[in-house]
């Protein structure tokens, strides 16, 4: 039985456990006193009918095909089992690629295979479908047995809630754990291979390598410099140009704008932020950069074609729905009566706004230009289309630079081999920018939390 219907059984199996475990508390309530609404000892009946044959099967999606394999390495003759990884495991691949296609082979020895692991799959599942029926049928009879209606239902509920939900919690925490260490172990492996302060302090990057010893290439240059550069950068610019606009419109929106006019300007405002990527970087590849370099060549300057002011302003007007709308929630979010003591003292409006709500809604503010800060960090769409993929060591904007996000989808593109320096190379940067959000985030926290106590 699949695993499919398998769930839709325990759905069913549980709905009658429900049904059992709040008809028995029905029957306890006519002679006794409950400690707990009839419908509580069902939802409990139900969940010890339900979820350990929930657990059980995934705990068996888990464990399940690295069992079938091993008992299909097992039922394979000791002279290929014993073989090297390497080949064991294109043997493995044509069985499985047998098995899933339901094809014929030749192969007796492959044949004999197949018949184990079919007869094992097969025993399994009726291993699993019984130990799920076992399960939702004793749940059942707990739900009719004295027991039940003698216990607190709520709380036991209560307690099952409370454990889900550190669950749920859990594999936030533990998925973040699981990508650091996985970039850290994989940046790990390409320390070995290339120097820390070649790769931090480097001023040339050029990641291509010979993939065999007997080809003639580039033995790889890995100094991440020139793209910590075009980074800052390009973020630099587009920050400049979204921080003043996004703030002076959030501030003009909650502070001067009409009612009519801010149920109009907000939504609009509030649609770059739903443009994807691709048009952004069409827009300043097409429209932007052109213009940027007739500009500049009218008045004798020299463009580049593909340049960090063109990326920079297109990706600063994309990020000023971030600031604004964020801007404009916290500043709502002061008190009013804040505004009414300062005007009340005699300060103007303005005088209000720079002195009053300005501080005290700047956490929130902080909150919104980090996240904007972290969308122009990450974006590679518009760099790839507007800045180009040169990576160039300089502070001129008119010049083609590249960020760390566009190597990295470099360096993983195509058919590599994962374990030369280049592919490594690609988790040494994420690393790094990993690192950097950090330091961002944890200045940002500083001063979230004096200025919170501050007006708190």
């Amino acid at each position: 039985m699949t695993s499919s219907a398998l769930i839709l059984i325990i759905l069913g199996l549980s709905l009658i456990a429900f049904m059992t475990g709040r008809q028995r508390a029905y029957r306890h309530k006519a002679h006794n006193r409950l400690k707990a609404l009839p419908n509580h000892y069902g939802v409990l009946t139900a969940l010890w009918s339900g979820v350990p044959a929930l657990i059980l099967i995934v705990v068996w999606l888990l464990a399940g095909p690295s069992y079938m394999q091993h008992q299909l390495i097992q039922s394979l003759p000791e002279s290929i089992a014993s073989q090297q990884q390497d080949t064991l495991e294109l043997y493995l691949n044509s069985i499985n690629l047998a098995i899933k296609n339901s094809t014929e082979v030749d192969d007796p020895v492959i044949q004999q295979a197949i018949a184990g692991y079919q007869q094992a799959e097969q025993q399994s599942r009726y291993l699993i479908t019984g130990l799920v029926f076992t399960l939702c049928l004793s749940g059942i009879i707990f739900g009719l047995s004295k027991k039940l209606v003698n216990t607190h239902a709520r709380i036991g509920i209560e307690k099952v809630i409370k454990i889900a939900l550190m669950l749920c919690s859990g594999v936030a925490i533990f998925t973040t754990i699981g990508i650091v260490l996985s970039v850290l172990f994989e940046a790990l492996k390409f320390f070995d291979s290339v120097s820390f302060f070649e790769f931090i302090f480097g001023t040339n990057w050029s990641p291509q390598t010979s993939i065999r010893s007997d080809q003639v290439g580039g033995s790889g240059s890995f100094g991440a410099i020139p793209l910590f550069v075009g980074t800052l950068l390009i973020s630099a610019i587009a920050m400049f140009i979204a921080v003043p606009i996004g703030l002076m419109t959030a501030i003009y929106l909650s502070e001067y704008a009409s009612s009519q006019f801010r149920t109009v300007a907000k939504p609009a405002l509030e649609l770059l932020a739903g443009i994807p990527t691709v048009v952004y970087g069409f827009f300043a590849a097409l429209t932007v950069a052109p213009f940027i370099r007739d500009m500049g060549q009218s008045i004798g300057l020299t463009v580049a074609s593909e340049s960090a002011l063109a990326a920079g302003i297109v990706m600063g007007v994309m990020i000023i729905p971030f600031v604004s709308s964020l801007s404009d929630d916290v500043i709502n979010a002061v008190p009013q009566s804040m505004r009414d003591g300062s005007l009340g003292l005699g300060a103007t409006q303005s005088e209000t706004i720079k002195q009053v709500v300005i501080p005290a809604a700047l956490p929130g503010i902080v909150g919104g230009v980090l996240l904007a800060a972290s969308r122009a960090i990450g974006e590679t769409m518009i760099v790839v289309m507007a800045a180009g993929l040169a990576a160039n060591l300089t502070a001129n904007p008119l010049d083609a630079v590249t960020t760390v996000t566009v190597q990295i989808v470099t360096l993983l593109t195509g058919d590599q081999e994962f374990d030369s320096p280049k592919t490594l190379a690609a988790f040494a940067l994420g690393l790094m920018l990993f690192v950097s959000t950090l330091v961002l985030n944890v200045i940002a926290l500083h001063i979230v939390r004096r200025y919170r106590e501050q007006y708190e």
